[in-house]
């Protein structure tokens, strides 16, 4: 499905959690969404799952509104960190109730991954820990097919095994059938070699969208004896350093082909890192 994104703003009182943003998603791919906290990620998400409406400007899935357009919705599934289902239903229920929404909802699947989780299908949702209720967000996530599936934040409360279970089979189901996955996370190391292409959303506004493998080429890590690191960077875009024991690395802007040719190590830089520093050293 084709995401068009314009001139979207929201406003809330005094506070502009969306300024103006455009951008265009024009297919199937895993998208990191990335941003500080307040940057306006949950803003759009809400908006792109027809659960809020803009203030101004619109988003358009296919030429169409998602604010209240069943017909559309079925198609989007938001799985926030928290709160998605009501604290009375059973997970028996949810599922059920997922089932009549999600036009392709997969049965097998969701059961299937039920037993992954050790989930009791009699327990209700008030009665989970919180990271069995981040597992059911998962489950219903994966299961609806749903041609845009968005994750906020989904595995709060699950350990580290638990969570590089869902991603395996994010990935698994995503090779099947692709679908347009947006994924918003603070884990973003756990995660980046998963982004297709990368959103930067800061103070509201679009600071970059790159495809990720460019935007992973598009810095490097550069280790050395301090002395070369630091005769070679002084011309240079630098991001971090590190010393430790007369050696050093340095994270710099483009330049890994001289940095081989003057005899140093040149590994690449995390997304994290890249992320951090457009955000909060660079500035959007």
């Amino acid at each position: 499905m084709k995401i068009e994104v314009k001139n979207l703003t929201k406003q809330y009182g005094n506070k502009r959690a969306l300024d103006s943003i455009s951008f265009m998603l024009n297919e199937p791919k895993i998208y990191g969404l990335l941003g500080r906290n307040g940057a306006g990620k949950t803003t759009f998400m809400e908006i792109l799952a027809g659960q809020i409406l803009s203030t101004s400007g619109e988003i358009l899935i296919d030429g169409e509104k998602p604010f209240d357009n069943q017909k559309l919705t079925e198609s989007i599934c938001l799985i926030k960190e928290g709160h998605n289902f009501k604290k009375d239903l059973t997970i028996k229920h949810v599922l059920k109730i997922s089932s009549y929404f999600y036009p392709n909802w997969d049965q097998s699947l969701a059961l299937e991954l039920v037993k992954e989780y050790n989930l009791d299908l009699k327990a209700k949702v008030k009665a989970l820990s919180k990271g069995m209720e981040s597992a059911l967000g998962i489950i219903v996530g994966l299961a609806s097919k749903a041609q845009v599936t968005v994750f906020d934040e989904p595995y709060i409360g699950l350990d580290a095994a638990a969570r590089k279970k869902f991603y395996e089979i994010l990935l698994e189901e995503y090779e099947k059938e692709p679908r347009t996955i947006i994924f918003s996370t603070h884990l973003i190391d756990e995660v980046s070699l998963m982004f297709e292409e990368v959103l930067i959303i800061q103070d509201g506004k679009l600071a970059l969208q790159e495809d990720a493998d460019v935007l992973r080429n598009s810095a490097c890590a550069v280790s050395g004896t301090e002395e070369l690191v630091e005769n070679f960077i002084q011309d240079k875009e630098v991001i971090m350093t590190k010393k430790l024991a007369g050696m050093m690395t340095a994270y710099v802007v483009g330049h890994s082909e001289a940095a081989i040719a003057a005899g140093l190590s040149v590994e690449g830089v995390p997304i994290q890192e890249l992320m951090i520093y457009l955000t909060e050293r660079k500035g959007a």
